[in-house]
C-alpha cells in the first residue's frame, strides 16, 4: 500500500472478501427472517450481490490480477453480530428487526467501500472499473433503502 494504486488493490480485495461472506450469510438470514417481505428482500439481494462478485471479478481482470479476497474484520465483525441476533432473540418480530440492522451495517460499509473505490478507481483512470463499481454503489443504495422502507412501515413497529 506504498501509493494509490496499492490502496485500490488493498480496498478491491477487501470489499471482495466482504461481499463473498455476505453471500454466505444472506441464504442464512433469509430462512431465519420471520418477515415475508423481509425474506425476499434478503433473496434478492442475494442475487445482487452475486451480481456484484462477478463485477469485481471484472474489474480484477480489467487491472490484471487474479481475484481474491483479504480478510475483512469489519465485515465479519457485523456477520457475527447478525448470527448472536439470529440464536439469541426471543421473538421473530425482535429478530427481522435486529437483521435489518445488521443488513444495513453491511449496506453502509459497502456503500463507504464502494464509493472510495470509485473516487479511486476514477483518479487512476480505470474508467472501465469505475462503471462496474457504480453499478454495485446502486444496488447498495437501493438495498439500504428497502430495509430502511420495511424496519420504519413495520417491522420495528412489530418488534416494539
Amino acid at each position: 500500500m506504498k501509493d494509490l494504486d496499492g490502496l485500490f488493490t488493498h480496498f478491491l480485495r477487501d470489499i471482495y472478501y466482504a461481499e463473498k461472506q455476505v453471500l454466505k450469510a444472506l441464504p442464512k438470514m433469509a430462512r431465519n427472517a420471520d418477515s415475508e417481505d423481509l425474506r425476499e428482500a434478503f433473496e434478492s439481494h442475494l442475487e445482487e450481490t452475486e451480481q456484484q462478485v462477478e463485477n469485481l471479478e471484472k474489474v480484477f481482470e480489467l487491472l490484471g490480477l487474479k481475484p481474491r479476497g483479504e480478510t475483512c474484520p469489519a465485515i465479519n465483525g457485523i456477520i457475527e453480530e447478525a448470527k448472536e441476533i439470529m440464536d439469541e432473540a426471543e421473538t421473530g418480530d425482535a429478530r427481522d428487526a435486529g437483521m435489518i440492522a445488521c443488513a444495513q451495517a453491511v449496506e453502509h460499509y459497502e456503500i463507504t467501500r464502494y464509493g472510495t473505490l470509485i473516487a479511486w478507481a476514477g483518479t487512476l483512470g480505470h474508467d472501465e472499473a469505475v462503471s462496474l463499481l457504480q453499478e454495485n454503489l446502486g444496488q447498495e443504495y437501493e438495498a439500504d433503502r428497502k430495509l430502511s422502507d420495511l424496519g420504519e412501515t413495520t417491522l420495528n413497529r412489530e418488534a416494539a
